[in-house]
């Protein structure tokens, strides 16, 4: 008597229905540099990413080695690699710098092996075009923020130059201002240094105003030491604030404001090197009496020890305001 096994066939076809259902759902996108972004990278243990940068990497900082790994190698000068080093869901934040002083942040966010079966696709591979820079040109002319199309042919944000006799929009009108602010700081040959302990720079705060219910702070940046620096682009931190948790007391949190726009003569500094910027951020409405409001400079070797400078909650319309 013949037996005829079915239960092969049976466990065979759940098995390969389950494996299409874990299908990879790989990503790969294009992107242009923009250093007052942070962009979200899917991770998923087992697999690697590739960031793809338009010109030679110089750094790559990574807030938790512990749990995520980033590689460049100089033979590949332009590609870092990523990839989670645990199974557990993790996030962390990922630096990279270029030679030109260009700056990307990353927020790396892994769901972890019990993901495997998400509709959340995985970035392979993350492209980064040049952007058209927050670096002040050498060039006569404003730079003010204009729209530009995209291969898809959405806008998105750009610079472009306005000569003093062509009409300016609104938008236009903001930046010329911004650039005054930026000019006058420039122009400033001897401002009064502040030493940071550990730090290779020295900074100087200029003018601090108020724009409506924005403020905009010029400052300079100065390398005293006898090697080169780099320098990330600027951040407004407001700190101080508590928040109740059950059993613990209380804990003190801080936010990053949002920066509307900034100027800045350059990321890379030489020895005895100088940088002149400014930065305009949304101010909030109001705060809590522990609140305090911060301008934040780091080197890229020391973005987890920034300097902090604190700044008025209520500038002044004009005049100075020393550190």
């Amino acid at each position: 008597m013949k037996h005829r096994w079915f239960i092969p066939v049976a466990v065979l076809l759940p098995l390969s229905m389950h494996a299409l259902d874990d299908a990879v759902k790989a990503r790969v996108e294009t992107i242009t540099i923009r250093a007052d972004e942070v962009t979200p990278l899917h991770l998923r243990p087992e697999f690697e990413s590739v960031i793809h940068m338009p010109e030679a990497v110089t750094s790559v900082v990574l807030g938790s080695p512990g749990l995520f790994k980033a590689e460049h190698n100089e033979n590949e000068p332009d590609y870092v690699y990523v990839k989670p080093i645990t199974k557990d869901p993790a996030q962390s934040n990922l630096l990279i710098a270029t030679k030109s002083g260009e700056h990307v942040t990353l927020e790396l966010i892994s769901n972890g092996s019990a993901d495997a079966g998400s509709a959340q696709p995985i970035d392979f591979l993350l492209e980064y075009h040049a952007s058209r820079g927050f670096l002040v040109s050498s060039d006569t002319g404003v730079l003010s923020i204009a729209k530009e199309p995209d291969g898809e042919g959405n806008s998105v944000p750009g610079l472009t130059k306005h000569s003093p006799s062509a009409p300016m929009s609104a938008a236009s009108t903001a930046s010329t201002a911004l650039g005054a602010e930026y000019d006058q700081q420039v122009k400033i040959n001897a401002p009064d240094w502040t030493k940071w302990e550990g730090k290779q720079i020295e900074t100087s705060i200029g003018d601090i105003r108020q724009w409506n219910n924005q403020t905009v702070v010029s400052y300079s940046i100065f390398n005293s030491s006898d090697q080169p620096v780099e320098i990330v682009p600027p951040q407004i931190q407001i700190t101080g604030r508590q928040l109740k948790k059950k059993k613990k007391g209380r804990g003190i949190t801080s936010d990053q404001l949002e920066i509307r726009d900034y100027r800045l003569s350059a990321t890379r500094l030489e020895p005895g090197g100088r940088a002149d910027g400014v930065v305009v951020f949304d101010r909030p409405n109001f705060k809590q009496s522990t609140e305090k409001l911060f301008l934040q400079i780091a080197q890229a070797n020391q973005v987890d020890r920034p300097i902090l400078i604190r700044l008025p909650f209520t500038p002044p319309i004009a005049g100075r305001k020393e550190p």
